[in-house]
């Protein structure tokens, strides 16, 4: 009996996108249309993670910037969104379906990832409840079509790590980022702000409720732009803001740092910003999308 190949199914479809790929292809199309390129190919990108009528138009400046041609292995790391989880996890998947065409995933890195000891592994249930990855799959599968026989994927679950275990998840990855044929997706929506996610910080000086929150972001974003891990968990301490992907963006900054220290020299930009809607008094809500790169001179 042959073994069957394991599928995490697009479990999102038809709800935070659509499940129709022609349909689907057109709008990835149109947003990235929009989108400029920036400057060189992105060797790591940050972008949203939400319903695509929501974010879809921000995470294509992201993903404008990656070159198909050089890229073999994307990284997608994501945070958790509905497990408890203090390390990261691997999926059970050898195949994560889009509409679009089905990706695989890179068994070889897997398979050296899980000889460090320090992944867990996640089961299929967990990995399709999960949006955060999911939601970067047609954009990754939109950017590659052009080499879609030629490239796989390795997706990571980002648990709440402490600031320590970020540093040695960023050691441990670092050197997958100085390869120029790896390219890193890290899943991270910005501000959460309302009374539904317990986080209303506003600071009057701004004006309007949404200009605080985009200062909030901004003075994120610039520290991020810095890429410096510490600068980061000392902002994300005094401010509380609610980025999700704050482990997964940690990890990426612990992994910069690695390779600075050997003498890479890097920036990072970002391309856009938005607000899911313009909060102006105590009872609005709003989930902020930024997007940006990492470009390795």
């Amino acid at each position: 009996m042959s073994n069957r190949v394991v599928c995490r199914e697009a479990s999102h479809a038809g709800s935070w996108y659509t499940a129709s790929g022609s349909q689907l292809n057109a709008q990835l199309e149109g947003w990235l249309s929009q989108a400029q390129s920036a400057n060189g190919p992105a060797r790591a990108i940050i972008a949203p993670h939400a319903g695509y009528t929501y974010c879809g138009a921000c995470a294509a400046h992201a993903y404008k910037q990656v070159d198909p041609s050089i890229t073999r292995r994307v990284f997608i790391l994501g945070p958790s969104h509905h497990v408890p989880l203090s390390r990261c996890a691997l999926s059970p998947a050898e195949i994560y379906r889009t509409p679009l065409y089905d990706l695989r995933i890179d068994q070889k890195v897997y398979a050296d990832l899980w000889k460090t000891g320090m992944f867990e592994r996640m089961s299929l249930q967990t990995d399709e409840d999960e949006h955060s990855i999911e939601m970067h799959l047609p954009y990754t599968a939109k950017a590659m079509e052009s080499h879609k026989d030629n490239f796989s994927i390795v997706p990571v679950l980002v648990g709440a790590l402490s600031e320590s275990k970020e540093q040695e998840y960023g050691k441990l990855l670092s050197k997958y980022l100085a390869d120029p044929s790896n390219l890193f997706v890290i899943s991270s929506d910005f501000c959460h702000w309302g009374q539904r996610f317990r986080y209303t910080y506003y600071d009057e000086a701004q004006g309007e409720i949404y200009r605080s929150i985009e200062n909030l972001d901004k003075m994120g974003m610039g520290i991020i732009e810095q890429l410096d891990p510490i600068s980061f968990s000392n902002y994300l301490k005094k401010y509380h803001n609610t980025i999700c992907g704050r482990h997964p963006i940690g990890v990426l900054l612990n992994a910069v740092a690695e390779l600075k220290k050997n003498g890479v020299d890097m920036n990072f930009s970002f391309l856009n910003y938005a607000q899911s809607s313009q909060c102006r008094n105590w009872q609005d809500s709003s989930v902020s999308y930024a997007a940006g790169a990492l470009i390795v001179h």
